[in-house]
């Protein structure tokens, strides 16, 4: 089992000495999430929290995960990154996909992109992007940037993306890899049909025991059972090393945590806690979990 730091509402000039304290303490890769902006009113709960609502607010910090990215990648030579999840519903893919090749490019293909549909409607509207059978047009959008980060030269057209032939260059160094978020039926089929893994949310283990199963079952179901597929995962019941390899035998192949909450610092905290608190983590449950 892997494991990923996420840097989730961390002040953005901490993010730089964060990445390299990742990197040097064992860590595979550093974890984005995403937001576009926080809207006074919302007009649907949020789906990951008891009572549906929001546990940031309009003070909170957030970068485009993508620039982050791309910031992050200059100082580190190992560590890889990926969104988990970015909101595909309110964006234009083949805009997306000028981003995501130009990130992919310069990290050295150290770029894994995680997708998610979003929310919340006034994210979509307010975008430009309509709300009504955002599922579809979903898809839709995943095939587009399919093919154009593939390579070549690509033309599309459906319902919602229609283009004539055109190409990005240079094509990134190796295949970016797609993940799928959520926890939904529909959302779990998406995944095992179109993606390399699936990024959960906040979930408990025994959460996250049946629903690993239930995708290695929709994954059989459509002859992928020997694929390379991951299985990212936020565990909100299990730490320390029993815990991590509590979540190893349940099925997670890359575990999403954050040292400094282990240590009673908040996501505000200042970064020098927060370093120690990666290497602590590093010395006492990644150097020791394969022995």
């Amino acid at each position: 089992m892997k494991f990923s730091l996420s840097v989730a509402m961390s002040p953005l000039d901490q993010l730089g000495e964060l990445a390299r304290a990742a990197e040097q303490a064992g860590f595979s890769s550093v974890v984005l999430p995403d937001s576009l902006f926080y809207s006074e009113k919302v007009s649907a709960d949020y789906p990951y929290t008891p009572d549906g609502s929001r546990f940031w607010d309009e003070e909170t910090p957030w970068v485009d995960p993508l620039v982050a990215t791309a910031s992050m990648g200059a100082v580190t030579e190992r560590l890889e990154f990926y969104t988990s999840v970015l909101k595909l519903g309110s964006r234009n893919p083949v805009l997306l996909a000028r981003q995501v090749n130009s990130v992919a490019v310069l990290t050295g293909g150290r770029f894994g992109l995680g997708l998610g549909i979003g929310w919340s409607p006034e994210e979509f509207e307010w975008c430009g992007a309509p709300y009504a059978r955002r599922g579809k047009r979903f898809d839709e959008a995943i095939e587009v940037l399919r093919l154009i980060l593939d390579g070549g030269m690509v033309e599309y057209h459906g319902e919602f993306f229609d283009f004539e032939k055109l190409r990005m260059s240079p094509t990134p160094p190796k295949r970016v890899p797609f993940y799928i978020g959520g926890h939904t039926d529909i959302a779990l089929r998406r995944a095992a049909r179109v993606a390399d893994g699936w990024s959960s949310a906040m979930m408990t283990l025994e959460q996250l025991r049946e629903t690993i199963g239930t995708l290695k079952a929709l994954l059989a179901e459509r002859g992928r059972e020997n694929d390379p597929f991951e299985y990212q995962a936020v565990c909100v019941d299990r730490f320390g090393l029993d815990g991590f390899r509590e979540q190893e035998e349940a099925g997670v192949t890359d575990a999403i945590t954050m040292p400094w909450v282990f240590e009673g610092l908040g996501f505000g905290a200042e970064v020098g806690p927060k370093v120690d608190a990666i290497r602590k983590f590093g010395d006492e449950v990644i150097a020791k979990f394969g022995e």
